[in-house]
């Protein structure tokens, strides 16, 4: 499956649940290190744990890269397309929707 059907299985099951959202698209409005550091915050991972490992931009450049935490927060910063998605945040808690199904730990 790929990451759009995953973004729209995940939007479309708070669509269905009538759950009031806000879509962001990061590839096209980046988030800046600030919103990183705090999405890390709310989903409770390091910056390596948010790595998409399956873009071809990552095993081009970083695999097998032993990076530190600001390291990897500069590559999420600089190359937005390594960030997992989608991401659901509410309140103060986030998570990875994937499978689209795990949106529901946050309802």
């Amino acid at each position: 499956m790929g990451s759009a059907a995953r973004v729209r299985g995940a939007l479309e099951l708070l669509l269905e649940k009538g759950v009031p959202h806000a879509v962001r698209y990061y590839l096209l409005e980046p988030l800046s290190r600030e919103e990183i550091k705090k999405l890390l915050t709310k989903l409770g991972i390091l910056a390596a744990e948010l790595v998409r490992e399956n873009e071809i931009l990552y095993k081009e450049k970083y695999e097998g890269k032993n990076l530190g935490e600001e390291e990897w927060l500069e590559a999420l910063f600089e190359n937005p397309i390594l960030i997992e998605r989608p991401i659901v945040e509410k309140g103060d808690r986030a998570i990875i929707a994937r499978p689209p199904e795990k949106v529901l730990e946050m309802l």
